[in-house]
């Protein structure tokens, strides 16, 4: 206060302005975490303090400087912490000073609240403040000299978005100062810098596009033209010479006939192809990025006045892209599906055919491409787009529509799909497949439900809801959301509704409108109940028990294994003394097992599932009935899944469901004993442990087996007998418990050779 105001003044301009300034936007990457939040957070603080601590007169000269560092850093600071901070600074100032241009009306756009989300501050927010001439050539310059170089990706990309959104507010800086200034750093030697400069001269080329007249254009297409002679020494940025190549399309820059049109096309290609020393996530992003260049490319350049294709150039381009799909490399193939998914009408015009064929061989399993899941998941997902850009005509050639000639190729395609259960070392990759087709099959029902419903039959839509049902019923959480959203989108959509759909009434009754968006299908203790439900329709029953079956007997205790199970045994409390019901369920059950023999996924938790149902009593309305036909049934099954398997998981859930089909009498019982009495024997010395383990615990559960005065002494071999020893001991054990029991004894019969052993197969001789 002592000191005059020139002074102050002084002090003020030459040495605290500069470092608050600097420190309002400082910001370091060490090592895997950036350093400069904190700076940040104190130089807001700072600025804060400047509203209580000095006379509004006193800042006068500074204001301008401190108002458009604090709105940048409100506006485009990476941490939410900072831009809360900047924004509280700015409104301290406001209130306080009331010097800051146009405080109030950016107070009221960037609150405390509204700069939390920081795509809104970058894309929203910001162009409103840069309405106001004081802050469009500061906020400009920032994003250009502090965020497009950023060593976060998602800054860079949005600071570009951002430059394009700016763009209108001062288009004439944009041409003429910060285009020429982006050029060198298109080919820097920062690779980060070289990433932001030519993403922003892309975006920026596409607002200024729309923006200008065409003499403009002519001008800003030679700038552009001089940029791509850059691009030469930076053709490995695949991800940002697409977008840079969409946007110029975009913006209908004026090479049609020139020959850097086939040099964009070259680069659409190789980035459509694999990039081996990329990760898998960069790797689809560069495809995506090359699919939406190569749609704007093809709309913008290779379209003549009629609205016609080149047949020269269209059979190049459909040519090459089908014969990409049985390429040996995957991630070739999956460029290429989503390249046809991506062609415009006129390039599909009188070749739909052969590329519906094209992409229905990429999706079909054989032994050299079993594991090319992703490459199966692009094709699913091309067919529908594939639909969507020709469109839909009854009675149209099978070359340029979806029509009745085609339709059911591709539903045929599309159902294959949801059978995908391919398994690798990246776990259930078949999974992939499964959603895309689902997504598919809902696209395209939808496509067809609009225009020419008559195109789905009664038995297409059953088959998509059953298929649909059985993967909501199914263990994998986000599969199963998928499938239940696919569902209830199908179920309830009425512009106008999907045909043909089966037990629409119950099913609506089970899964209401107003329940759609709040259902969550991933929550197994929500789910399960309802699906459940679809177990007493029909239609449905044989699907849902399917899905059931690999969610009850899964390998490990979860939540869904839990959930599954309790919604299984209320569903079987509810029909148990319905014996019409039971008897269908038991049927349904029965068939289930028998598609599915030997077929391991299917099987293996099914047997799980079946010996949990039978220690429910899930099946007690059968055990009074002798000779009831599906024990029978079952106990067959059963032999015959487990025959000549080494499976130890497979052995261990038959002993269970053997072991529960004791609780039915007549001649069941004594084919039971006598199988179990085979396992006590088995090659594998854990069975031989475990079936004598689980035989114990039945016949305490059903001590009516067993004749009580012997009972002690059945029960003392089980448990003292060691089941682990030599056959020969075990097998002694084992023949004095047939004795006891009067339970035919198992012979060694023929010898059976394996390679150059020969082995003695029991069995029995009647």
């Amino acid at each position: 206060k002592a000191c005059p105001n020139c002074c102050f003044c002084a002090l003020f301009h030459f040495t605290v302005v500069p470092v608050i300034l600097k420190a309002l936007t400082y910001d370091e990457k060490r090592g895997s975490c950036s350093v400069g939040s904190n700076v940040r957070d104190a130089a807001c603080y700072v600025c804060w303090a400047f509203a209580r601590a000095y006379d509004p007169s006193e800042l006068i000269p500074f204001i301008n400087q401190i108002s458009s560092a604090l709105v940048i850093a409100a506006v485009f600071d990476r941490d939410v912490n900072c831009r809360r901070a900047a924004s509280a600074a700015f409104q301290e100032n406001v209130g306080r000073q009331g010097t800051f241009p146009h405080g109030i009306d950016i107070l009221t756009a960037a609150d405390y609240f509204a700069v939390g989300n920081r795509v809104n501050c970058y894309l929203t927010i910001s162009v409103y403040i840069a309405g106001f001439p004081e802050y469009t050539q500061p906020m400009i310059d920032h994003l250009v000299n502090m965020k497009i170089n950023h060593w976060d990706s998602v800054i860079r990309e949005l600071s570009t978005k951002a430059l394009h959104n700016l763009t209108p507010r001062a288009p004439e800086y944009m041409a003429n100062v910060v285009l020429p200034r982006l050029l060198p750093l298109s080919v820097g030697t920062d690779l980060h810098t070289r990433h932001g400069a030519i993403l922003a001269c892309a975006e920026i080329t596409h607002a200024l596009c729309k923006l200008a007249e065409e003499n403009n254009r002519y001008k800003l297409a030679a700038i552009c033209l001089f940029f791509f002679l850059y691009l030469s020494v930076c053709q490995f940025f695949f991800l940002t010479v697409c977008t840079l190549i969409e946007k110029l399309s975009l913006s209908k820059m004026p090479f049609r006939g020139d020959p850097i049109i086939g040099g964009w096309q070259w680069l659409i290609n190789d980035s459509l192809r694999s990039l081996p020393l990329v990760s898998s996530t960069a790797r689809q992003h560069i495809k995506e990025s090359a699919v939406s260049a190569l749609a704007a490319l093809c709309n913008e350049y290779y379209i003549n006045e009629k609205g016609e294709a080149d047949p020269a150039l269209q059979d190049e381009l459909v040519t090459r892209y089908i014969s990409g799909l049985q390429n040996t490399e995957e991630m070739i193939r999956c460029g290429f599906s989503l390249a046809l998914g991506a062609l415009p009408r006129f390039l599909l015009k009188g070749r739909l055919q052969q590329v519906l064929e094209g992409l229905k061989k990429a999706t079909i399993i054989s032994p050299e491409d079993v594991s090319f899941a992703q490459a199966r998941r692009d094709a699913l997902i091309a067919i529908a787009k594939v639909c969507q850009t020709v469109g839909v005509k009854g009675e149209g050639s099978q070359e340029e529509y979806v029509c009745k000639d085609n339709v059911t190729q591709i539903y045929a395609t599309l159902l294959n799909g949801v059978t995908d259960y391919t398994t690798d070392s990246r776990g259930d990759v078949g999974g992939w497949v499964r959603k895309a087709a689902m997504t598919s099959l809902m696209e395209v029902t939808l496509l067809l439900v609009q225009n020419e419903t008559e195109l789905i039959n009664a038995n297409i839509c059953k088959q998509i809801m059953c298929w649909l049902a059985q993967q909501a019923a199914e263990k994998i959480d986000k599969f199963r959301a998928h499938a239940g959203s696919v569902f209830l989108t199908l179920l309830h959509f009425d512009r106008p509704p999907v045909p043909h759909i089966p037990h629409r009434e119950e099913l609506e009754r089970i899964f209401p409108r107003s329940e759609t968006e709040t259902l969550n299908w991933n929550a197994s203790s929500e789910a399960f109940p309802r699906i459940t439900q679809l177990l007493g329709l029909p239609t449905y029953q044989y699907y849902v028990l399917l899905g059931l079956s690999v969610s009850v007997g899964g390998l490990t205790e979860t939540t869904v294994r839990k959930y599954s199970a309790q919604s299984l045994f209320e569903y079987m409390k509810k029909i148990q003394n319905d014996s019409s019901e039971m008897e269908s369920f038991c049927e349904t059950l029965l068939k289930v097992f028998e598609d599915n023999l030997r077929n391991d996924r299917v099987s293996v938790p099914l047997l799980t599932m079946l010996d949990q149902m039978l220690a429910n009593g899930c099946f007690d309305i059968f055990t009074m009935q002798g000779n009831h036909p599906f024990p029978v049934k079952l106990f067959n099954l059963c032999k015959e899944e487990i025959k000549r398997s080494k499976d130890v998981r497979k052995l261990r859930s038959s002993i269970g469901v053997f072991c529960g089909l004791i609780q039915f009498e007549g001649d069941m019982r004594e084919k039971v004993l006598f199988q179990l009495f085979l396992l006590l024997c088995h090659p594998f010395p854990v069975i031989r442990k475990t079936t004598a383990s689980q035989v114990y615990e039945m016949l305490i559960t059903y001590s009516d087996v067993v004749d009580p005065a012997i009972m002690d002494e059945v029960m003392t071999i089980l448990s003292d007998t060691n089941w682990e020893a030599e056959l020969t001991v075990v097998r002694e054990k084992r023949n004095h418990l047939c004795d006891l029991m009067k339970v035919p004894k198992p012979q060694l019969v023929s010898k059976v050779k394996y390679g150059n052993v020969l082995l003695r197969k029991e069995g029995i001789s009647l």
